[in-house]
């Protein structure tokens, strides 16, 4: 009989052994896999992100544990509009613009959507107050920012400007502006009709797809949500686009001198944490992945050496017959590549279904398949299970036919 089909008789006789090792090494894969798969597309989406996000820092209430600093606007606080006025009259050096924001809830045609009021750049400059503050730099600035998404382009008419500057020129008190997934689901396009918050609004334009939160949400003028939605003159968050060494220098003092009561952030502060946090996934997964193969390795062993000691008799007959040593050992050994090598795919198919299942739903990031890793799981798995069987194997490729007859 060959050496592959002895293999295959000996797993498809008797798969229960087996089948709590091959679970623990798949377990141990699968959970490597699914947090790479996560960590390395939540690395993506924060390089996207910082490319496309205009603002650089936040003013946000005291109460407010950022979790995802493009969607800091969600998190049910407020503070008083008022804040807005008193940054804008504060005349700071370094601020580029500001973006004040409200969001809230509610429900077009039966489907939940988030309404985010903003503030056009209009309504800040025609107010006598704010004339000459220097809140978008002028063409040829020789201010030293150094060039954004923020400050390019800005004032520009044009009411896409919103997916890459976060900020719009005109927008009027019953004009709503919809993100690219929400205008998909809602059927909706520019000049259409929409019932928002009980009143009737007109779709002033579609934005194009960003790949971030923005693309499911509708955004409208800041005082028709606050009005409509009874919230009155409060924002969730003030986002303010800085020149770089300002943002980095001593305009978070000043902000925060000038606004005691509110938490100030800095994107680059954020986004070191969530460096920092990736980094710890990162190594959680390889530490899992070396406790659960260990454990799978350990499984693998014990039932290899009962395996062997159940089979003595089995074991002496086919040595009897004329197989060798190697033949033995070479049985042993390629069932448990076999079952590291099925431990290997079955963990990387499992641990990208989960990643791709939850990326989307808990962190809002869409997670593709690495093949890679496919690689990596498999060696793995391969590697612990040969290396768990291999005394057990030695052991039955010692035995004497002579004296395991005996012993019968």
């Amino acid at each position: 009989m060959k050496l592959r089909s002895m293999i295959w008789k000996e797993l498809w006789q008797r798969p229960t052994p087996m089948l709590t090792s091959l679970l623990a090494v798949t377990l141990g894969v699968t959970a490597m896999v699914a947090i790479q798969n996560i960590t390395v597309f939540s690395e993506q989406k924060i390089a996207g992100d910082m490319e496309s996000l205009g603002a650089n820092v936040l003013v946000l209430p005291p109460a407010v544990t950022l979790q995802d600093y493009y969607s800091a606007d969600m998190h049910g606080h407020t503070m008083p509009e008022e804040y807005v006025s008193r940054l804008a009259l504060a005349r700071m050096p370094g601020v580029e613009n500001l973006a004040p924001k409200l969001c809230v809830e509610s429900n077009v045609d039966s489907i939940p959507v988030t309404v985010t009021g903003i503030l056009p750049q209009s309504e800040f400059q025609a107010k006598a107050a704010w004339q000459g503050l220097g809140l978008i730099s002028p063409v040829g600035s020789d201010r030293g920012c150094c060039a954004t998404k923020a400050n390019v382009d800005a004032g520009a008419d044009d009411p896409n400007s919103l997916a890459t500057t976060r900020t719009v020129q005109e927008l009027d008190d019953r004009d709503v502006i919809l993100g690219h997934d929400l205008a998909a689901q809602l059927g909706a396009k520019a000049g259409d009709e929409l019932a928002v918050l009980g009143e009737d609004f007109s779709v002033l334009t579609v934005l194009p797809a960003t790949g971030t939160i923005d693309d499911s949400r509708m955004f409208a003028h800041l005082h028709s949500v606050q009005d409509l939605s009874g919230a009155g003159p409060v924002v969730n968050v003030i986002e303010i686009m800085a020149c770089c060494e300002d943002a980095a220098g001593s305009l978070i003092t000043n902000l925060s001198a000038e606004l005691p009561d509110t938490r100030i952030i800095t994107i680059a502060q954020v986004v070191e944490t969530q460096v920092a946090v990736n980094g710890l996934m990162s190594r959680l997964s390889w530490v899992f992945l070396s406790i659960l193969l260990l454990v799978g390795g350990a499984s693998i062993a014990s039932v290899m050496y009962a395996n062997v000691t159940e089979r003595r008799k089995e074991i002496g007959t086919l040595m009897a017959l004329g197989a060798s040593r190697s033949f033995v050992t070479r049985m042993f050994l390629g069932k448990a590549t076999l079952l590291g090598l099925a431990g290997g795919l079955g963990g990387f198919v499992v641990g990208t279904i989960v990643a791709t299942v939850l990326g989307p739903q808990l962190l809002g990031i869409s997670v593709q398949p690495m093949p890679h890793l496919l690689a990596v799981g498999m060696v793995a798995a391969t590697v612990v299970a040969v290396a768990a069987s291999f005394l057990p194997a030695r052991r039955a490729a010692g035995l004497d036919p002579c004296l395991v007859f005996n012993d019968a």
